[in-house]
Parts: structure tokens; sequence; C-alpha cells
């Protein structure tokens, strides 16, 4: 039997084996699937341990820079996003890393929520690792532009220097931003802590901006709330994306895309029972 993995630490909490079990089940594909506590200080041994006989694995934090320093080969949006949420072991023992976050948002987005962003201005609240992995696949949508708005000025614009061949960005500070856009998503951490983005109500016209969490929880995120309450048209959270990211690395690894929307369902379901 094939052997996979999600590597973290802490990473009890993760609900990947799950995600995997069902797809697998759903898909008919004999695996097991498991947590893996890896080491703060040498994640790198533990990993290449697991692959002397294990065939993938998925990578969270904090060790998605150091799973992208470990693969030997990297597809173009691993390479731009510079993180990998997935490995694969190849047929000659190489690793490939992939980083299917930012597909798996933009599916969540586009098929889920059935979102165009073709012609749309999307506005990014964020310019960490999650907002890095996102903009190579936001930008292939065709967007009129994507706006990186942060904290820290100096870290959007790096960011829009970065991918600035890949399509239309800027970037901003969070109180410059007044005109309302069709798309806001949250990629910050605030909603963990009960909090959100200092951004003004101007950016939501009511009944047509879309507004996405990245963060999910057993009740809507602050940011959702908030959300709702400017009337958006409406407040979606990640939990989408991540079975969407997970469909992506099955699919990698298996060689066929699993049904979402089911597992999607069973875990909405798990999340409101607690």
């Amino acid at each position: 039997m094939d052997h996979y993995v999600v590597f973290g630490n802490p990473i009890g909490h993760s609900k990947s084996p799950l995600i995997h079990s069902l797809f697998a089940e759903q898909t008919g594909q004999a695996l097991d699937y498991r947590t893996a506590l890896a080491p703060l200080d040498d994640f790198a041994a533990f990993a290449r341990a697991f692959f002397v006989t294990g065939r993938g694995a998925n990578v969270t934090v904090p060790f998605k820079e150091q799973a992208f320093a470990l693969a030997d080969r990297l597809t173009e949006r691993a390479r731009r996003a510079g993180a990998v949420n997935t490995l694969a072991r190849q047929a000659d023992g190489t690793l490939l890393g992939d980083n299917t976050d930012g597909a798996g948002l933009v599916r969540d987005l586009t098929v889920n929520a059935g979102l165009s962003l073709r012609g749309t201005r999307i506005l990014v609240l964020g310019a960490g690792g999650a907002v890095r992995g996102a903009l190579e696949p936001l930008l292939a949508e065709g967007p009129a532009v994507v706006t990186i708005a942060n904290r820290t000025l100096e870290k959007a614009e790096q960011l829009v220097q970065e991918f600035a061949d890949l399509g239309p960005l800027s970037a901003s500070g969070f109180d410059w931003l007044e005109e309302p856009v069709e798309v806001i998503i949250n990629a910050t951490s605030a909603s963990l802590s009960g909090e959100r983005p200092p951004i003004a109500a101007s950016l939501i016209q009511p009944g047509v901006t879309f507004c996405y969490d990245m963060m999910y929880a057993k009740e809507p995120t602050t940011f959702c709330r908030w959300a709702a309450e400017q009337g958006a048209l409406q407040a979606m959270d990640g939990l989408g994306m991540l079975v969407e990211q997970a469909a992506e690395a099955f699919e990698l690894w298996r060689g066929v895309r699993p049904d979402s929307a089911p597992v999607l369902a069973e875990l909405r379901r798990q999340l409101a029972a607690g």
C-alpha cells in the first residue's frame, strides 16, 4: 500500500487524513495517509527518511520553505510561491515540489462560489506566504488589477516587483483604500485572534463585493461577519480552499481528480457538530 503523510508541527489538528481518506474511498484508491509530527530542528532528515518508502506528502506550517529547499524539482507555481505544500516521489526517486494552495483558492472561488475573476478588481489583504502562493493562480484568471494591501507597505511592494510580469499589480497600505472593489480576499491571520484588517467599509459595494477569508472556523470569522454587515454579495471562509488544495495534491499523486463537493460537505457537517 502506498503511504502518504502531512508534515507539520503542531499537526494533531490536521484535517488532511480525513480529507484524503474520503478522496481515496470515493476514487477506489488504496492508500494510507497519516499525520507526521516533524521535528523543528531537522525537517529535511525526517522527510528524507519517510520518502525511502513513502510516495507523497503534504506540508504545513512551519515547513513549507524547508520543503521548497528539499525538493529536487519544482513546478512553476511552487517556484513562484517560494514555498512547497506538496511533495511527490518520482519514479527515479527524486522529489517534485508543488504548491497547490493558490490553485485551491482559485478553484474554491470560481467553481464552488461560481465567481468569474476576469476583469475584476481584486484586493488581497496581507503580504505573507499565503499571498505569495495565491498571486500566480489569481493573475492567471485575468483580473483588471490585484491590489496587495499590507500593514508594512514595503512587503506588498516587494511582491508587486516579484510578480509584476504575470499581470497588473499594485501595492497599498490598509488605510489608503476607499474605492469599492469586486473581490476582497483576507489572507492575514487576523481572524485567528478574532480581529480583522483595518480597512474601510466603503471598499464593499453592497450586493456586489464578494469577500473571502482564507481562515475558517465553526462560526463565521470576524472578517466574514463584518463583510456581511456591510452588505457584501457573499462572505465565504477558507474551508473550501483546504479541500480544493488537497484535491489538487491528490490528483498529482494518483492521477485522478476527486469530487470535492461531498468531502467539503462532510467537513462542514463535522465542523458544525464541533
